[in-house]
Parts: structure tokens; sequence; C-alpha cells
């Protein structure tokens, strides 16, 4: 059985132009394998923390030099002679190398770049595709199919440019339409949108994920903006796509209301509720992510009691991709969807607990990038394995996006070519 020979990281540049790691690991048969750990910008308050240099010299204290070393002098000589199948086993030591509850000591990005380079290996020892490593090791679903992708087309919030307070607008194909069309169905709508606003006067610049942040006087106008797109194609809203928000509560709760210039006066949590329902009757919103801050708890409860049937309601910073948040929020009736992203808990094998936790549930998966991403592809093979229903991985704009649609555009051919040999 092959071992781990070695493991090296190095400080790379993230899609925002800020520092992150890259970890290359290699086994004693020769085989090699890289990755890359994204970041987040809107971070929820529980998450596992990333180590960052905090040197104002250099890299505006953003740079990853002492979580590069840990991995470099700390874990690889550790690690080395293991067997990288033995994910679980190998991410437990590195929990407890770490010995503290956020992952503060060695860094979080520290960690989960060794345990994707660990899952990335283990795939290579087997010699099969990572995505059918992680769908036989895990076997969280029973047949190999590709995610539903939700494509955000607009950002505002902490992705945008002071222009709208909502952080996604996002349009999902309807579940019965094939990757391939779905792709085309996003391509056509996110150039058709560019023509729309500037025929507006609008503008047409794009924000931090590759969305587009046009100047509107209210969050409800993206909507109609984009209605307007959508009757310009070949698509019809409510029969091949539907409408998503991220909202991102959080960003613009303060004093116990939301303030969203859709009106002058803060919204109460009550009358938040109310808005969210207009959106779903009105324009067929029915994915709503992060609809109110963390800590609002009662507020969420009330959105999943009366939308919960028809709607979405996902826990991103609510949930964290925490076992124990998670399992709050079951009990308690907070959400029905999970958002997952991996580098909030910092392991594979944690990232798979959540998982299996949140689908015993009943709950929908949504495997999600960042807004500091690289382009590694790995979250698209780990969402095809893990039988995940949907996946956000930004507008079909920008490399480090991109990459994730080419990586899932090739895994559904292979599908197809083994399904051809099959029958």
């Amino acid at each position: 059985m092959p071992k781990i020979q070695g493991v090296y990281a190095r400080e790379i540049l993230d899609s925002r132009g800020l520092p992150t790691i890259e970890c290359t690991l290699w086994l004693d048969t020769g085989g090699i394998v890289l990755t890359s750990v994204p970041a987040g910008t809107s971070v929820g308050k529980h998450e596992a923390r990333e180590l960052r240099d905090g040197d104002p010299n250099r890299m505006m204290g953003k740079g990853v030099l002492k979580a590069i070393e840990n991995i470099n002098t700390i874990i690889a000589p550790q690690i080395i002679g293991k067997d990288p199948t033995q994910q679980s086993e190998i991410d437990q030591f590195l929990i407890q190398l770490d010995g503290t509850s956020d992952k503060s000591k060695l860094g979080a990005n520290a960690i989960l770049g060794v345990s994707q380079a660990v899952c990335k290996a283990g795939a290579l020892t087997d010699n099969v595709a990572l995505y059918y490593y992680i769908f036989n090791k895990y076997q969280l679903t029973q047949e190999l199919f590709l995610p539903t992708n939700i494509f955000t087309v607009v950002n505002g919030g902490e992705h945008g440019a002071d222009n709208l307070d909502l952080q996604e607008f996002q349009i999902i194909p309807a579940s019965h339409i094939s990757f391939p069309d779905s792709l085309s169905m996003a391509v056509t709508l996110f150039q058709k949108l560019e023509e729309v606003l500037i025929l507006k006067g609008a503008i047409h610049s794009v924000g931090l994920v590759g969305g587009f942040t046009p100047n509107l006087y209210s969050n409800s106008d993206v909507f109609e903006i984009l209605v307007e797109t959508i009757k310009s194609s070949p698509y019809t809203l409510a029969q091949d796509l539907f409408f998503g928000v991220d909202a991102a509560a959080s960003e613009f709760f303060e004093g116990g209301k939301y303030g969203l210039r859709d009106r002058a006066q803060p919204y109460t949590s009550g009358e938040l509720i109310e808005y969210y329902q207009k959106l779903r009757s009105l324009y067929n919103v029915f994915y709503l992510e992060d609809p109110f801050a963390e800590n609002d708890t009662g507020s969420w409860q009330s959105i999943t009691a009366s939308l919960g049937e028809t709607t979405k309601i996902v826990g991103d910073s609510l949930l964290v991709t925490s076992q124990t948040k998670v399992q709050e929020a079951i009990d308690k009736k907070y959400c029905n969807t999970l958002l997952v992203k991996p580098n909030q808990v910092g392991t594979i094998t944690e990232t798979i607990q959540v998982i299996s936790l949140a689908r015993k549930a009943g709950w929908s998966i949504v495997l999600s990038h960042r807004s500091g991403e690289t382009n590694d592809d790995f979250v698209a093979d780990f969402a095809v394995g893990v039988g995940a229903e949907y996946t956000k991985f930004g507008p079909p704009n920008r490399g480090e996006r991109t990459a994730k649609y080419n990586r899932l555009s090739q895994i559904y051919q292979e599908l197809g070519l083994s399904r051809q040999q099959q029958s």
C-alpha cells in the first residue's frame, strides 16, 4: 500500500489577491497531488479559525506563512509513512495535534490543506476519480449524479459595491434540466443580463465573486431586471428556472432590526418574513440563504414554519458546517437545508459527518465555494461524491468559478460514458 512520503506547503494568492495555502503531497510510489484552500469574506462567528500572520508590513497582515510553517515543520514530519486512504485517522490526528476547539493553534487553513491533500492522495492510491473515491468510501448517496447548480448573477452586500443589501441574487435551473443545458442557460442569461443593464444605463461591472453590481434603487428592482432578462431569452420563469437569494442578513442587522434600502424604516423580524413571503409569491424565490442574523433564531423558526414546505431555508453562517449547530437546528427546526463549506470546519472527515447528520434529517445539501477562491476544483468532485442536491460556485464568470463548472462538465461526460458501457 502506498505511503505518504512528503508534504510541502507554500503561499499563493486567492481570487481576491489575498494569500492562501497551496499544499503538495507525494507518495512513495512517485504519485503527487496538489490542492489549495479557499477563504471567506463574510465569515460566521463560529467558523474554524484561519491562521493569518498579522504582520502589517506584509500582505496587509493577511499572510499565511505561520500556517505554512505549521504544515512544513509540525504536521508533515508526523504524517510521513501514513496510509493516505485512512482519512479519518489522519484527520483525527490533525485535530488532536492542534488541540483547540476552533483549530486556531495550527490554523484551520493549514489543517484543511493537509486534509484535502490526503483525500486526493487516497483517490490516487485507489486509482479512481476523486468523486468516485468519495462516493465509494463514504456511501452518502446510492448513485452518482450531477447536482443542480445555483448560479449567482448579481452581487450586493459584502460582495458588492455598496449597491444592494442582499449579498447574492441567484438563478436556479429546474431540477429536470440536464447539466449541459443548465450551463447553457446560465451563460445565456448572464450575457443577456449585461445587455439589459447596459440598455438601462446601469452599472454593469462585477463584484467580488464575479456577479454584476448594478446601481439600483432597491433589492426588489433586481428581480424586475432579471424577469426582463428572462423574457428576452428562450426560457420561462417558474418552468425552466427559479430565483434564489443569499441575504447574509447578519450584515444588515443592527439594533434588533434589519435595514434594507427598499424602505426608509428598518424591518422588524416579522416584517422581514413578510418581505421574503412577497419575494416568494411575486418572483418564485424558492431558495433563501441566511435570511436572518445567526443569533435571531426565533425568526429562523418562524420562516421555516411559514415557508419551509415550499422553500429551501438554508443555513450558512447559522450552521458553519458544525455538527453541534446542525443538530440544534434539526431539533429546533431552524431551517431545512445545509450549506457546506469544508473550510468552516477544517477537515474532510468532519465535513462528511455534518453532511451525514443533515442527510439523515431529510435536509437538502448545498456544496459551496468561498469568496476567496482558487482554481482547485476539489469541491466539484466532493459535491458529486457526497450526492449533494445543489452546488453554489458563483456565476459562469472568472477562472476560479468556471474551473468548478468545467470539472462538473468533465464528470458529466465520464458518468455518461460509464452508463453507456454498463448498458
